[in-house]
């Protein structure tokens, strides 16, 4: 009877480790009733029974008696159809007992003619591991268990930690007894190559020992950092960068090893061993050493051994190199990214502003999110949320500029859809030297006015949540993304009651793998519900990442939420004036008013001279109704609008030239000042600041609880 084929389990499937590397597997054929109608020929290896002793035995005789309901459950599963697998004790012939591995296999027979053999209803698998005197002595078999399969499955972790702990169980058993992987600190710390004098030193990664003693874990702690001492094997395969091979350790040198290194469990467990250290050498550099132990009872390392494990820890090094710079490649994108994000948020007094930022998971690269609140003059504010389409530190480059260039263009008051448009014109550029594209949605709340303008490109729809509870996906003008021709971008204005909340966030927060983005966004209105107006802010951004932390293909998530709120009434003051020289000494007279019932009489002089000014301004190049606005909030604001859409521009007039003095005298009185355009014309505004109170509207960005953790 020859050897039927073994089971398909999980350990004979494509990038498993071989089954026989360190076991025997007997295949029995059995009956309906239990009873062996086939056998393998490796029974003597695995049973100690030849295989004529096994045919006709039942296999309750196989098994211990604490095993029999184990084989028995084992058998009633077969016999419903189904394979099972169970640990079970197994009784040899020659009285001993050993742990197997059995798999239960149902097999499907033709009909039997008279006088055949019984066909099998069943498979056994027997696995039992191999005696210490008989492990390790097949080359080829370790050749196979090492080189084939394990590479492919362990490096495909980028993980440095998980990748060192998947190398060490690929070794253990197929190698040796007890494996170590150590690694250069910096590589772990710091992301570089050691490049100091003196000893390096190094981090153990991975622990791991299958011969039932504790002590190497303990005396050889997993993460500790240590530096070899002069005169140990481990120094010399270190400073040699070759593999240092002792056959068998005796006694004396375990004991000398142990009073150099100051550790003296150390000379009782490496005491009768045999070892070879390998050094991890990639790209011409070295990365650390695997240390690798045969204790006794198991054959001696030899130079064959030596060979194979070095082919092992050559190709093994380039694994661990390929995680490292993955590694340091994240830390470099997450680093940059965090630079490039803002560190503090601004806004009016009347707007309260929260965000969350939360980088990919470790399985994906980091992305290109970003976020921004930017107050701008007039008691407005710039709320910004975007997304750099790909991953990695060329994604984090490119949020940096379009961050920085989105920043400029709101200080110099482009209205959204402009700064958007001039966004798409930057991307067109960077997309010459390499393809590029990105979305962003960017809205300007006016709390003097309580009106919210948005424009958006190829970004998600913005959640409004009125003080009522109810909310919708404001519906705004479609553009493409930043970077792809065929649109114009466009804006829309709403009107926003009072105390409503805004949300702008990137579509990592909405979509992932297992979920609809459809459904990502009905999870986000639910979120924001009729508690809304009176739920604290800092709750309602904590709910926004609830559930999204065990996604382990999470993309980068960006969210911008702002409670809006109009300035006080007793807070701003407005008029028309008519085009009429006499509308400069009423406007004086209107401005002295006002700021007698601020109490900011102090200012009144200055607020008169600069208000006359700027009217001057718009009486000489505008025609029709002139504004004039006054704002108290951190500073006192004196805002012009006037129909031109001419932006003015200071010069510096000669010294016989009548005219030309105006915004200069305006530059020189207010802290400062600037234009806009708006839909009818433009305004011209000043700012100056209020004694003892700061003018300076930024404020760091508040941090949450474990914000630390939710970066990294």
């Amino acid at each position: 009877m020859t050897d039927l084929p073994p089971p398909r389990t999980a350990s004979a499937q494509p990038g498993a480790a071989p089954a026989d590397s360190d076991s025997r597997t007997l295949v029995l054929g059995i009956d309906r009733s239990g009873q062996v109608v086939q056998c393998g020929r490796n029974a003597p290896a695995v049973l100690r029974y030849q295989p004529e002793e096994l045919l006709g035995r039942f296999t309750g005789s196989l098994v211990a008696d604490e095993a029999k309901e184990g084989l028995d459950a084992l058998l009633e599963a077969v016999a419903d159809g189904h394979e099972r697998t169970a640990v079970l004790t197994v009784r040899r012939a020659d009285e001993t007992t050993a742990d197997a591995v059995v798999t239960a296999q149902p097999m499907v027979a033709a009909g039997q003619a008279a006088g055949a053999a019984p066909a099998a209803a069943a498979l056994l698998h027997i696995r039992v591991a191999l005696p210490p005197s008989e492990r390790f002595q097949d080359p080829a078999r370790m050749r196979r268990a090492l080189l084939d399969d394990p590479l492919t499955r362990f490096g495909a972790s980028l993980d440095l930690d998980q990748t060192a702990k998947e190398l060490a169980d690929v070794i253990v058993p197929h190698f040796c007894t007890t494996a170590t992987v150590l690694v250069l600190e910096s590589l772990v710390a710091a992301d570089e190559v050691h490049g100091e004098s003196g000893p390096a030193p190094l981090r153990r990664l991975a622990v791991i020992s299958d011969d039932g003693n504790g002590m190497w874990p303990a005396t050889f702690p997993q993460g500790e950092v240590l530096v070899y001492p002069e005169g140990t094997p481990y120094r010399q395969c270190l400073a040699t960068a070759r593999p240092v091979h002792l056959p068998q350790v005796d006694a004396e040198q375990a004991a000398e090893i142990a009073r150099i290194w100051r550790r003296p469990p150390v000379a009782e467990l490496l005491t009768g061993v045999s070892m070879v250290l390998l050094p991890l050498i990639a790209r011409d550099t070295l990365l650390g050493l695997l240390v690798c132990t045969r204790v006794p009872g198991f054959r001696r390392f030899d130079a064959y051994d030596v060979e194979i494990g070095m082919e092992f820890a050559t190709r093994a090094a380039i694994v661990l190199d390929n995680a490292r710079r993955f590694s340091r490649e994240r830390a470099t994108a997450l680093t940059l990214q965090r630079s490039l994000l803002p560190n503090r948020l601004s806004a009016p007094a009347s707007v309260e502003v929260r965000h969350r930022y939360l980088p990919g998971s470790k399985l994906v690269e980091v992305g290109g999110d970003w976020y921004e609140s930017i107050a701008l003059p007039g008691a407005r504010v710039a709320l910004i949320v975007g997304d750099v389409a790909g991953h990695g530190v060329r994604a984090a480059v490119t949020m940096g500029r379009l961050r920085t260039a989105l920043h400029t263009l709101a200080n110099l008051e482009f209205a959204p859809a402009d700064a958007l448009h001039v966004l798409h014109e930057l991307m067109i550029e960077l997309g010459e030297q390499e393809p590029h594209f990105a979305t962003c949605v960017y809205a300007i709340y006016d709390a003097g006015a309580g009106t919210l303008e948005i424009a958006s490109a190829g970004h998600l729809p913005p959640l409004l949540v009125r003080p009522d509870g109810t909310n919708e996906y404001l519906d705004v003008p479609p553009a493409p993304p930043l970077g792809v021709a065929g649109g114009t971008i466009g804006s829309r204005v709403f009107e926003v009651e009072d105390g409503s909340v805004f949300v702008i966030y990137t579509d990592g927060l909405v979509e992932n793998r297992g979920r609809d983005i459809d459904d990502g966004l009905s999870r986000l209105r639910g979120i924001f519900g009729p508690d809304t107006a009176t739920r604290p802010m800092e709750d309602l951004a904590k709910a926004t990442l609830d559930g999204v932390y065990a996604d382990h293909y999470r993309d980068d998530i960006a969210v911008l939420i702002a409670r809006l709120r109009r300035m006080p009434a007793d807070q701003r003051a407005s008029w028309t004036l008519p085009a009429d020289p006499a509308a400069v000494r009423r406007a004086r007279g209107l401005v002295r008013t006002q700021l007698g019932r601020w109490e900011l009489d102090e200012l009144s002089y200055t607020t008169e001279l600069l208000a006359s000014e700027l009217i001057t301004n718009a009486l000489r190049y505008a025609t029709g109704p002139i504004g004039l606005r006054l704002l108290r909030e951190r500073t006192l604001v004196c805002e012009v609008l006037d129909r031109s859409a001419a932006l003015p521009r200071l010069r510096y007039a000669a010294d016989d030239d009548e005219n030309g003095r105006g915004l200069l005298v305006v530059s020189q009185l207010a802290h400062r000042w600037g234009t806009r355009r708006t839909a009818a014309g433009k305004v011209v505004w000043c700012e100056q600041t209020i004694p003892g109170i700061d003018p300076d509207s930024f404020e760091p960005v508040q941090a949450w609880p474990g914000e630390n953790h939710h970066r990294g």
